[in-house]
This record gives structure tokens, C-alpha cells and sequence, in this order.
């Protein structure tokens, strides 16, 4: 059913341009919306007119009309006034019922596309769908995931349809609570690097608008309608990825997960393994404190360069080289050695996916 809100905003336009007083009920006579005093009209006048046969009908000054829907009763419109109310009643009646049909629309294509990116339906059942919602069965496309860290999910997908309207081939919709599905369609000669631009424009209006933060991952482009869901499970899976080894990221492509791809999908057990063998245990050991890992993980954003991490962390030379060879000592993995670097690095990496399992 419509919202009281849509069908409140429609009659107050109609009684702007014509004077004439609307009031719009379910069949019961409750009020779904009204520009004039609902407690003026008779009891039990509008309960009775729906029971009847009648479309429409006139007493004692009002003129009552049924809003039907697949040819069912869905709502009473009453207009009261001059004889043009008759007219005015009408086109309410009218307008409403458009409503009513644009509502199932969205509906049903929301439905379809909800279904379709679940995998949910079978080949022929995607193709005689999309042909009757008009849309198109080829073309390239891409899955935008949009995860956000608040409750708002409503008034963010009312600022993103402004953006990504549905006449450009762009679809938005959602299949679970703080998670927003953009459908993106792409031109020929665009690819990874517009997906991109598009989910940077995202996280940088949803931040600065609503002051919500966002993470957006996006999956490989399809140039079939059956394979959305494909591109779908790819943008979720990148969108775990990023979760676990690249918490500081607010944009993850699913084809440049990097190694963070590999760990993901290592058993458990194997993590576990390789653990004991850096570490000797299952932790990293305690005299790696806090403060050493912080330097370690800007040693390897400077390459290795002991000179420049140095300057960015404003300590003296030996002292970096000091914590790199005390990491030597309990590891035996020397960091200034780019296979040792790469070891440790990715030991770290599995050490952030095992905490991730046990949450």
C-alpha cells in the first residue's frame, strides 16, 4: 500500500489548484489522509459505501468514489464542495490509482532484482521478467556494495537515487540492514577505473551530507543480466576482505584484493600452522609490543627505507635499526631482507584473519 505520507502530499497539490476538500480512507473509514475535518464527515458513511456495489456515489453533499485496485475496493476518496468537486474526485481517484500502479512497479522490479542478485531464480525465469519490467537482459554491468555505520539506511538511499536514477540503466536496492545494492551500468569504453571514481564519489558525499562513513566494494564487470549475482557474491567477498586487511580502506575492488584474497581462503588449521612456525606459538610473542609493530608496518610503507622511516617517526637511526634487529632475535626473520619482510608481513595478515574467525 501507498504511504499515508504520498497520498497526504498528492491531495494537498489538487486542493491548492482547486479549493475543493479531499479526504482519502481505507474501507473501514480510517483516515488516510484529509485535507479538511475528518470528524465532520457522517459515521459510518464511508464504511457503508464500500460495503455497497456502487463506484461511486453522492450524500448529502459529499461525493464518494473507490479506488480500485486488480479489481478490488483499495481505498475511498471523498470530496466535498462546489459542483466541480465532482470533477475533483475523480482526479483524485485518478492520480491515486497511477501512484498505486508506479508503487507495485518499483515493487516488483525491486523484487526481481532482490531475487536476482540471491541467485534466486531460475535462467528463463531472469530473461521473461526482465523483458516485462523493461530491463535490459545484456549490457555491461558492475555490483557496488555500499556498507554503512548507521541506521539511516532509508535516507541514504534516497540521497543515492539522486544520484543513480533508473532511466540510465543504474539500479539501487538492499538485501540486508546497512547494506546498500547499486546495479551500475557501464558504457563501452568505460571500466575498473570509473567503478572506482564512482564509489570514491559515494564515500566522499555520504560522509560529507548525512556525516555517515561508508565502506564500498564493487565486484568484476558482467556483460550479462544472469551474471549480477556473480559480480554480487565478488563485492561481498571483497567487502570481508577489506573488513579484516584493510580496515583503513573505504573503497575495495574484488579484482586487486591482493594477497588478502589468498589468506581468505586458506583452512583455518593451515593459518594456524604457519603461525607456529614465525612465531613458535600462536600470538605474536609479547616482547613485539605495540610500538615495534607500528614501526614495522611503516618500515614496509617506506619499502624498507630505514632513512625515511626514521625521519617519519621522529626517532634516531638506531634506534629503528635496533627494533628491526630485536624482531630478528625472537623471529629470526631479519626486516631489512625483503623475503623475511614479506613473511613477517603476511604472517600479520593471517594473525588479523584468525581473530576474525573467532569473533
Amino acid at each position: 500500500m501507498l504511504s499515508n505520507q504520498i497520498i497526504q502530499a498528492s491531495i494537498d497539490e489538487l486542493r491548492s489548484i482547486t479549493r475543493i476538500d479531499l479526504c482519502v480512507t481505507d474501507l473501514q473509514g480510517v483516515v488516510a489522509a484529509s485535507t479538511m475535518d475528518a470528524a465532520e464527515i457522517p459515521p459510518g458513511l464511508i464504511a457503508e459505501f464500500a460495503r455497497s456495489a456502487a463506484d461511486s456515489q453522492t450524500v448529502g453533499g459529499y461525493y464518494l468514489f473507490k479506488v480500485m485496485e486488480a479489481e478490488e475496493a483499495a481505498y475511498v476518496v471523498l470530496s466535498r464542495g462546489r459542483e466541480d468537486a465532482y470533477m475533483t474526485g475523480r482526479i483524485a481517484v485518478s492520480q491515486i490509482r497511477q501512484l498505486m500502479i508506479a508503487y507495485k512497479a518499483k515493487l516488483d522490479k525491486d523484487n526481481f532484482l532482490q531475487n536476482l542478485i540471491l541467485d534466486n531464480l531460475l535462467l528463463v525465469d531472469i530473461y521473461n521478467r526482465a523483458r516485462k519490467l523493461h530491463i535490459p537482459a545484456e549490457g555491461r554491468r558492475a555490483v557496488l556494495l555500499i556498507e554503512t555505520d548507521s541506521d539511516e539506511d532509508a535516507d541514504i538511499m534516497e540521497m543515492l537515487k539522486g544520484l543513480f536514477l533508473t532511466y540510465n540503466g543504474d539500479y539501487l536496492t538492499a538485501v540486508e540492514e546497512r547494506n546498500i545494492i547499486l546495479i551500475k551500468s557501464l558504457g563501452e569504453e568505460e571500466g575498473y577505473q570509473e567503478l572506482r571514481r564512482v564509489a570514491e564519489m559515494i564515500v566522499d558525499m555520504v560522509n560529507a551530507e548525512a556525516m555517515v562513513n561508508v565502506k564500498v566494494s564493487f565486484g568484476t564487470i558482467v556483460s550479462e543480466l544472469k551474471d549480477v549475482s556473480k559480480s554480487f557474491k565478488e563485492a561481498k567477498l571483497a567487502l570481508n576482505v577489506g573488513r579484516i586487511f584493510y580496515e583503513e580502506t573505504n573503497v575495495i575492488a574484488y579484482h586487486s584484493l591482493g594477497i588478502g584474497r589468498l589468506i581468505y581462503q586458506l583452512p583455518e588449521n593451515l593459518c594456524r600452522i604457519f603461525i607456529r612456525e614465525i612465531f613458535g606459538r600462536d600470538e605474536i610473542p609479547e616482547e613485539i609490543d605495540e610500538e615495534i609493530l607500528n614501526t614495522i608496518q611503516k618500515f614496509f610503507q617506506n619499502n624498507l627505507n630505514i632513512s625515511e622511516t626514521s625521519r617519519q617517526l621522529f626517532v634516531h637511526r638506531n634506534t629503528l635499526v635496533y627494533r628491526i634487529e630485536k624482531v630478528q632475535k625472537i623471529t629470526g626473520l631479519d626486516m631489512r631482507n625483503f623475503e623475511d619482510a614479506l613473511t613477517f608481513n603476511i604472517a600479520l595478515m593471517v594473525l588479523s584473519y584468525l581473530k576474525h574467525l573467532e569473533l
